[in-house]
């Protein structure tokens, strides 16, 4: 205690309460979470509700359960779900709020107007969003009737309710298409590594490519979750969730991409044109480049958005349509509409190694950067 200065006290004496409420409610929290995946909690309906339930160690049985259990396909389409939402949300996202960025860097008349009305979506919640669109994607009214304005038929497209779906694939094939996509990456990161000349990252990147490349071609695809071929896609019934949720957020990357557009200094665009640089070639060449680190931070922020949607899709198609449910939805529905505490634990799991999986690796590349500078 000597060596601590009065100021330093202070900062630990305000700072500690808030450390203490994090470690409990947080990261307590998620302790005990992923401590209930791992037991047989609820899966006895007689002890899933007792005052003191009987509750025994499974190991990773109910993680098994959810990628090879006979019951749990909606889980796994699911899982599927979430992929194609997340991309085609990210897409949509930064297609968009680059578009309204460069519209607005070039300073239209009522640009304040116009910034108001791009960024108002993002100021509703999530919930009110879905009610909205809910209203708009009814298969009577709303988009579908937008045809008669010019005289043609009303569309009958089923927006939230379409049981159809496209680019199905088998989920046996699973552990080989994530090892091919692992893969490539990998392989990428050591191509990287190696022009930067940092040769031991890259030999490791390299190593761990070509490993997983062999697997893919001599066990994975001999390795079967389950007994039976178990098609899963994209369900066209997601489209009007995504159009939503693009709605909403694209305002967010148009803020952040019209910061970095005003951000870039006036010099190295007139540099660009003295060139010889057309507008196409120097969007290419010069502004998109130094767009890149804002294009990864929306990525991650989006990311991580869309792997823990949920009101969203509660309040614009319902808890129980399986084809445009998404992990979150599924597991509240099982901890606390079917009292399968540890299975639910264990989706939230998942939902939290994905959602670390995004975000993780980001925040040490830019711990390092803070470092270095």
């Amino acid at each position: 205690m000597r060596g601590l200065s009065r100021d330093r006290l202070w900062s630990i004496a305000v700072l500690l309460p808030s450390v203490i409420l994090l470690g409990v409610f947080v990261y307590g929290f998620i302790g005990r979470t992923v401590y209930v995946s791992l037991t047989d909690w609820g899966n006895d309906p007689a002890q899933a509700l007792a005052t003191n339930p009987v509750i025994q160690w499974v190991g990773l049985a109910n993680y098994q359960e959810l990628f090879s259990g006979f019951l749990q396909g909606r889980f796994r389409q699911e899982m599927v779900s979430t992929i194609f939402f997340t991309l085609f949300f990210i897409l949509g996202c930064l297609g968009l709020g680059l578009g309204l960025a460069m519209i607005l860097d070039r300073n239209p008349k009522g640009e304040g107007l116009w910034r108001t009305i791009f960024l108002f979506p993002m100021s509703l919640s999530f919930i009110v969003t879905g009610t909205i669109w809910r209203w708009m994607l009814q298969p009577q009214g709303g988009v579908n009737q937008i045809p008669t304005v010019v005289g043609g038929e009303p569309s009958t497209f089923g927006w939230l309710s379409s049981t159809e779906s496209i680019w199905k694939f088998d989920w046996n094939k699973l552990p080989l298409l994530t090892a091919v996509v692992v893969a490539v990456v990998l392989g990428v990161l050591a191509l990287r590594a190696l022009r930067a000349a940092q040769r031991t990252r890259a030999l490791v990147a390299g190593l761990c490519a070509l490993m997983l490349l062999a697997w893919s071609l001599f066990v994975g695809p001999n390795l079967k979750l389950l007994a039976a071929p178990e098609l899963h896609g994209f369900n066209l019934a997601l489209i009007g969730i995504i159009i939503a949720a693009v709605w909403q957020m694209s305002g967010y990357t148009m803020a952040l991409y019209l910061a970095g557009l005003r951000g870039i200094p006036e010099e190295i665009r007139e540099a660009a044109k003295v060139d010889g640089a057309t507008d196409a070639q120097m969007y290419r060449r010069v502004i998109f480049p130094l767009l890149a680190p804002i294009t990864l931070s929306a990525m991650i922020i989006l990311g991580h958005i869309s792997l823990k949607i949920f009101d969203l899709v509660y309040a614009m198609s319902g808890p129980d349509n399986t084809f445009t449910s998404v992990p979150a939805l599924n597991m509240y529905l099982t901890s606390f509409r079917q009292n399968q505490f540890a299975l639910g634990a264990a989706i939230g799991t998942i939902l939290l190694l994905l959602v670390a999986f995004v975000i993780v690796p980001y925040l040490t590349s830019a711990f390092r950067t803070e470092e270095s500078h």
